[in-house]
């Protein structure tokens, strides 16, 4: 989105796998290693076809790229091949094939690029003849891959898993296609709108030498310039040992656009330079006395005798020769001017021959500790509203996320019996292909026209298919049943089409995660006929108990009132004697006043924790253009977040309420108003509250656009700090009105106190700590000490001039959403265990699949299964299994994590390192080999080597790498161990596990009729 408006060998596939194919096993790994990097000074593994510098001038790297967003203002699709340019030019199946063209024209140009979601589509239309090129100009380093990601991925709504899934799909294809040639040595975020500590982290542990940001907040850059701290190292964890984590991070000058007046694209309008003397238009003298004026400026804010210039911008190069011939003549002219006394080279150069030359100059550099967040580029022009932006697919994304990784598990669990099976063909590739996607910085943002946000829903859907082929294929071979399964995605709206027309059916639960899960199953039911006047339930409930990593089957059955496991809820009325209404469980009771029906109070029983907890919804006012001054003051739109008055209306002042009470869960209903309500709820056995709300459509008839928050109100004497984590991670601190490396200027103190909320959000007086954990990316801050606030959904009227050109209505499926937000409330010593294991069980909650109970044997004599655990022993709690994923024909793909930091968790007993055996830990295959790879999994870890950097904190020690035994891998906090794994299936042996229990089942809200269930 543009700022206006916003060596050697190609042996394709190199140590691993060749996509699904097996490249034979990897080599035997010596005892002892030592990461390998590269000292100053020397030539680096990756930069040995960098071009010659001119030590005593300041050397001008010019760097031709193009950036081409994944959808924006027109889908995937129709940027790929350039039709309806009327919305937006791009053609980016005509900027390939004219970039290749130019290359090959001249020897001595460079150029950049970045989303393999294109390349790799360009790729495989390509002749023989055409790759074969391509793969001499990689082999050069004339053309470089930067980044090198499906997607150039958004850092503030996107969960960390996604993000190391979206690498791995982008660098896989790199490494596979072009071997160590193609892979990328620097990291290229040129247009995010702001940057993550986290992310930087994982770009760190998947091998980057460095990263270049584009987009940093206008009060933080212009400080930088003026301190030459443009260029640093970014210490991206507090767990971590450094250098683990530390990247060498860079700020470019210009975004990523072109110095004025030097563009020379179809979509520019400056003058070419002309170095005729008989033409009228002769400029050359001119132009080279200009961009020597504009080097010597830019080099003022920069420490070395290097700079960089991006000659390119949104879809430039479709005629990528007017780009080169204009980039020929200048470099021609300017270093003609050497022979008059200018000490200025200038040349064709990458991302990574700029980063090589400035690890040579051998300095100390300024360390960074925080993040990028929030990212303005005005006084006025707060990035922050799209933290929020298109809620519904921002929600759909994270369940797509859960989805995919229940179908690799299963994928890998059940081996080739998974892809092709008695539903036919299924795979996991559609569905991560279309993540991958989800991931760009227009896409999960919700920063894309309606159209393509419909476009990128529609890919998610077709994922799903193949998935649930897959799914199919796995649960009937693991089960040695076949049945018809089918998922139910409309469940949150208490829609489901088996269950609601079948008297008999079953119910499987895959839990996902490498523990045991027991979880509230809620589907709506076929009832009997009721007697006049009595309301049918719509749900039925139970309690369901998972083993890890596998499933749990359960037959549902009608039966009649009189089954005394069949219960009907009690009705409880608004009216108290005391002016309150309580619900609890055995650890958590919440009370609400009947006078406002609002929630009053938080009380933790077992820990003796009472908190005074008020929680309503409001709304902002959007802003309006001011058409005095209507380039100064900016309006929410997509993008921004610019309330027209800082503080918030109330949606209502009372809520009307009723009180909903069986032996398995306990609910308050509440009614703000015809668009917003909510349901309270305690489960038995339920450590903290649940608040499910339900948004929309935003009414805009008051002609106001509205942003609409859920807030907490509490005593706690906070001092201005609050809490939010860093993609679904590492925790941050936050202070209002604060930013840790500049003086901050607030100009606006809501929009510019608000930050990205992954998953969950806290406040804390040192001694109790109130969580709220989400089910997606929303904005969140607390404005007032003691108040938590999330935006739960937005709707405007006006476009806010980043590019959009169109207002986020949200009209059709998005403008209605559901979500939920979970309350822990906690001692500070025990609430990382809270949140931590809570937030991974709702992001990876278990899938629900049903069948009609009429299943017939996989085969003949299979033995049939109720439960099933692809693991013999379930991994403790501070151990996440990140990935388990089909890799080759005998390989997976495993990443292991420790979730805890480092002094965080009870005692700090779940900060401490966890070692774990891995032999005849899965139960469905045998580990044979297994060889430890870089988070992305595209180099050995053996043998990865980075860029040494020194930070002003002092020199950091390298760290030993040793070779991983399987019996004995040890995780340190906050470290994620990637590995490829060697295996041998096995044949599926009898029953696995102790049949689970006959649930309890509860048919809710006003019913009489006949439901329950049987195991």
């Amino acid at each position: 989105m543009t700022a206006l408006g916003r060596a050697s060998g190609v042996c394709a596939g190199g140590w691993g796998d060749s996509g699904r194919a097996m490249r034979g096993p990897p080599p035997p790994l010596p005892v002892l290693f030592v990461v390998l990097v590269a000292a100053p000074g020397t030539r680096a593994a990756g930069y040995e076809t960098c071009p010659t510098v001119q030590p005593d001038m300041l050397n001008v790297h010019l760097l031709p790229h193009t950036h081409d967003d994944v959808g924006w203002i027109k889908t995937v699709d129709q940027y790929y091949y350039g039709v309806r340019n009327v919305l937006h030019h791009g053609a980016v199946k005509n900027i390939l094939d004219s970039v290749i063209s130019a290359l090959r024209a001249e020897p001595s140009r460079r150029f950049v690029y970045v989303e393999m979601a294109f390349f790799s589509r360009w790729w495989h239309q390509q002749t023989n003849a055409t790759q074969q090129a391509v793969r001499e100009l990689v082999r050069q380093g004339r053309l470089e891959f930067a980044n090198g990601g499906w997607v150039m991925n958004d850092e503030a709504a996107t969960h960390y898993g996604a993000i190391v899934d979206q690498m791995t799909l982008g660098l896989r294809f790199l490494q596979d296609t072009f071997g160590d040639d193609g892979r990328p040595r620097v990291a290229w975020h040129i247009d995010p709108f702001g940057h993550s500590r986290e992310q930087a982290s994982l770009f760190a542990q998947m091998g980057f030498d460095g990263i270049f940001l584009g987009r940093v907040d206008y009060q933080d850059k212009e400080m930088r310039k003026k301190k030459r701290e443009m260029e640093m190292v970014w210490r991206a964890s507090t767990s971590l040992q450094p250098p683990t984590a530390d990247l060498f991070t860079g700020v470019l000058p210009n975004v990523y656009h072109p110095p004025k007046d030097l563009c020379w694209d179809l979509l520019c309008h400056d003058n070419h330079v002309v170095d005729d003397p008989a033409d009228p238009g002769y400029n050359d003298k001119e132009l080279a006395h200009y961009f020597l004026d504009v080097a010597t400026y830019q080099r003022q804010s920069y420490r070395t005798n290097h700079t960089v210039m991006t000659m390119g911008d949104d879809f430039h190069y479709e005629n990528a020769n007017m780009w080169f011939s204009n980039l020929d003549k200048l470099i021609r002219l300017v270093n003609a001017e050497q022979a008059n006394g200018s000490r200025v080279h200038v040349l064709y150069s990458t991302p990574a021959c700029y980063l090589w030359e400035l690890n040579k100059a051998n300095l100390t550099w300024s360390l960074k500790e925080d993040d990028f967040f929030p990212y303005a580029d005005g006084p006025h022009q707060f990035w922050t509203g799209y933290f929020s932006s298109r809620p519904a697919l921002k929600r759909y994304e994270r369940v797509s996320y859960n989805f995919l990784q229940v179908c690799k598990q299963l994928e890998a669990l059940a081996g080739p019996a998974a892809n092709v099976g008695p539903y036919g063909s299924g795979d996991s590739a559609p569905l991560e292909e279309a993540m991958a996607v989800l991931q760009h910085h227009d896409a999960i943002t919700g920063t894309s026209r309606q159209l393509v946000a419909d476009d990128f829903a529609r890919r998610l859907a077709a994922g799903w298919g193949r998935c649930e082929v897959l799914l199919s294929n796995a649960l009937a071979r693991l089960s040695g049943s076949q049945e018809a399964f089918s998922i139910c995605p409309e469940l949150n709206i208490s829609v489901c089409p088996l269950s609601q027309t079948s008297a008999r059916f079953q119910v499987a639960i895959y839990n996902p995660l490498a523990r045991k899960v027991d979880r509230m199953v809620r589907l709506p039911v076929l009832l009997l006929p009721q007697p006049e006047g009595q309301k049918p339930s719509p749900e039925l409930l139970f309690s369901a108990s998972v083993p890890a990593l596998g499933f749990s089957i359960y037959s549902v059955a009608r039966v009649s009132l009189q089954n005394p496991k069949a219960h009907s809820p009690e009705r409880i009325p608004q009216k108290s004697r005391t002016g309150v209404l309580v619900i609890q469980n055995e650890y958590i009771r919440a009370t609400f006043s009947t006078k406002t029906g609002f929630l009053m109070q938080i009380e933790d029983m077992e820990q003796k924790l009472v908190l005074p907890v008020s929680q309503s919804f409001f709304w902002y006012s959007a802003g309006t253009w001011d058409l005095k001054n209507i380039d100064v003051f900016g309006v929410s739109g997509a993008y921004i977040f610019r309330p027209s008055q800082p503080e918030p209306s109330p949606v209502s002042s009372w809520a009307k309420i009723h009180l909903l009470k069986t032996p398995l869960v306990q609910e308050v209903h509440q009614n703000f108003s015809a668009w917003c309500s909510q349901v309270v709820r305690l489960y038995r056995g339920q450590r903290h509250l649940e608040l499910e709300w339900t948004v929309g459509p935003i009414p805009l008839h008051d002609s106001f656009g509205k942003e609409v928050i859920s807030r907490f109100d509490t005593p706690l004497d906070t001092k201005g700090y609050f809490y939010t984590d860093s993609n679904g991670r590492e925790i941050l601190k936050r202070r209002r009105n604060y930013r840790p490396t500049w003086n901050l200027n607030q100009t606006e103190p809501v929009a510019g106190n608000y930050y990205p909320v992954n998953t969950r959000i806290y406040i804390t007086d040192r001694k109790k700590q109130l969580t709220v954990l989400t089910d997606r990316c929303q904005g969140g801050s607390s404005l007032q000490d003691g108040s938590l606030e999330l935006m739960v959904h937005r709707r405007l009227l006006l476009d806010d001039k980043q590019g959009l050109g169109e207002p986020l209505l949200e009209e059709g499926s998005g403008s209605w959403v559901r979500g939920r937000h979970l309350v822990l409330l906690d001692m500070v010593g025990k609430a990382a265990m809270g949140h931590r294991l809570l937030a991974q069980k709702e992001v990876l909650a278990p899938q629900v699949v049903l069948a009609p109970d009429t299943g017939t044997p996989y085969h003949p004599g299979a033995t049939q299964r109720t439960q099933f655990s692809g693991l013999r022993r379930e991994l403790p709690p501070s151990v996440h299994l990140l990935t388990l994923a089909r890799w080759g024909p005998e390989t997976l793909l495993l990443r292991l994590e420790h979730q805890f930091a480092s002094r965080e968790g009870s005692g700090h007993n779940l900060s401490s390192p966890v070692t774990l055996n891995l032999l005849d830990l899965f139960s469905t295959f045998t580990i044979t080999r297994l060889q430890e790879t870089t988070l992305a999994a595209n180099q050995p870890r053996a043998s990865a080597s980075r860029l040494k950097w020194t930070p002003n904190s002092g020199p950091i020690r390298n760290l030993p790498v040793h070779r991983p035994d399987p019996a004995a891998i040890t995780l340190q906090p906050m470290e994620i161990r990637t590995f490829v794994a060697m295996v041998e299936w096995k044949s599926m042996p009898g029953p696995s596990g102790t049949p689970p229990s006959k649930p309890e089942l509860f048919p809710l809200l006003f019913a009489t009729g006949a439901s329950a269930a049987t195991h």
